[in-house]
């Protein structure tokens, strides 16, 4: 069988089983679970493993589940992936009322491809004509939020990082993989369409706690210590740094506050932020680190308050292999038009797959058939088809792609790729940022 006869017998299986891809899709965005807490979602990944006769272990990063299209690993084996988790969106028509998650950043589509494309590579019995393995893999908690949860998981020592793909990396989920793919849904995209991406910003994720001193604010202020007065000088000092960080850098500095003070009868002596510095490089990520660090310190030292800087390891930049790029867009050229096929640039925000993909070659396009903003509560699946049912084809016609021909176009995007890090380099760099 040639490779255009494999690619139209998985599309045919995939598409006579697009009902039972959409609905899991829809059954994971009326169910939406918070990062290394997504039990619910990993069992019906796994069910659906179970289903089409997929052997996988599961409970990996606390929720992972990971599956493999052949018993034995037999040449190079590229990954699919797919994320478990939602974020916090209040106000969308399926945000659970309790914990305020739902996916309004398309992560049930994910799973939906990363189900369809196993479904159809599977069930059409072609296995035989790759030559490698396909891990299908659904990740824990690629939104970094509930920061004090995860660092409670870290103290009891149920994790080292707070990133799903970082922890996997970490217990050597990733070893096995040679070539990782994943897709992201596109913002006000609610046609059939598919934007090839290159690279995306990083980020060093932060807390800060400014201290001061308690005294009453009307009749006593000259004792206290102002920590929001500390904080709002922290904050105007990195503004004063903005024109030193440069343009092609793509540095974003995003603080909240997250407590202001108590009453307002009493001087704030307790005030705390959070924030990333995000950046498209990692050195520039460190740069800029380094001076909004100096900035926030600033801050408390002008009031006299006590300031408490805690760095986190966030997500290293992505940074796509353009060669398997290249395979994709041949692949979205014989089912979309070519005005359909985009080219995404620079995603400004961040995302774990970043640091995938500072080890092994990867790609994140993303995928239309949404409308709406992401993390945002408008965001909204217009089309199931083109948001979950298509990018579950376009990936596996990939891996036949890779696969084929003795793996030749695989072994050559593997050959040709020059990692930023080895696992080794980039555990100690990550272990450094948590210090």
């Amino acid at each position: 069988m040639d490779i255009e006869q494999v690619k139209k017998l998985v599309c045919e299986v995939i598409d006579k089983n697009s009902e039972k891809i959409i609905e899991f899709s829809k059954s994971i965005e009326k169910n939406p679970e918070l990062g290394f807490k997504e039990k619910k979602t990993a069992r019906k990944v796994a069910d659906i493993f179970d289903d089409i006769g997929l052997k996988y272990k599961e409970g990996i990063a606390i929720t992972g589940v990971k599956a493999k299209l052949k018993d034995k690993n037999d040449g190079i084996n590229v990954a699919i992936l797919g994320e478990l988790d939602a974020v916090i969106c209040r106000g969308n028509k399926n945000t659970d009322s309790e914990t305020g998650a739902a996916h309004t950043c398309g992560h049930h589509l994910q799973l939906g491809a990363l189900i369809g494309a196993a479904i159809g590579l599977k069930l059409s019995g072609i296995s035989d004509e790759l030559h490698g393995n396909v891990t299908f893999m659904a990740v824990p908690a690629e939104e970094c939020i509930e920061v004090s949860y995860r660092q409670k998981l870290r103290e009891q020592g149920k994790l080292h990082f707070m990133g799903g793909k970082q922890e996997l990396i970490y217990r050597g989920e990733f070893d096995d993989i040679d070539i990782a793919m994943m897709m992201h849904s596109l913002k006000d995209s609610p046609k059939p369409t598919a934007a090839i991406g290159l690279t995306s910003n990083g980020f060093i994720a932060k807390t800060i706690n400014y201290v001061g001193k308690i005294a009453h604010a009307a009749e006593a202020p000259e004792e206290g210590i102002n920590a929001l007065n500390a904080a709002m000088l922290g904050i105007a000092g990195v503004n004063a740094l903005r024109e030193t960080f440069k343009d092609d850098d793509y540095v974003r500095f995003h603080p909240i506050i997250t407590k202001g003070g108590e009453v307002v009868n009493c001087v704030p002596d307790d005030v705390r932020l959070e924030s990333y510095v995000r950046a498209k490089t990692v050195d520039a990520m460190i740069k800029a680190n380094k001076k909004v660090d100096r900035a926030l310190k600033a801050g408390g030292d002008a009031v006299g308050a006590k300031t408490i800087i805690k760095n986190i390891p966030g997500y290293l930049p992505l940074k796509c292999s353009k060669e398997l790029n290249s395979v994709f867009k041949e692949n979205c050229k014989k089912l979309l038009p070519e005005e359909s096929i985009l080219d995404a640039g620079h995603f400004f925000a961040s995302t774990d797959m970043g640091d995938v993909s500072q080890l092994i070659p990867s790609i994140h396009p993303y995928i239309g058939g949404v409308s709406g903003l992401l993390h945002a509560k408008d965001f909204n699946v217009e089309d199931y088809n083109a948001a979950c049912v298509l990018p579950a084809k376009l990936l596996a016609m990939t891996i036949i792609d890779l696969l084929s021909d003795n793996a030749k176009k695989g072994k050559s995007i593997i050959k040709n790729f020059k990692p930023i890090f080895t696992k080794q380099q980039y555990l100690k760099l990550m272990n450094e940022f948590n210090n």
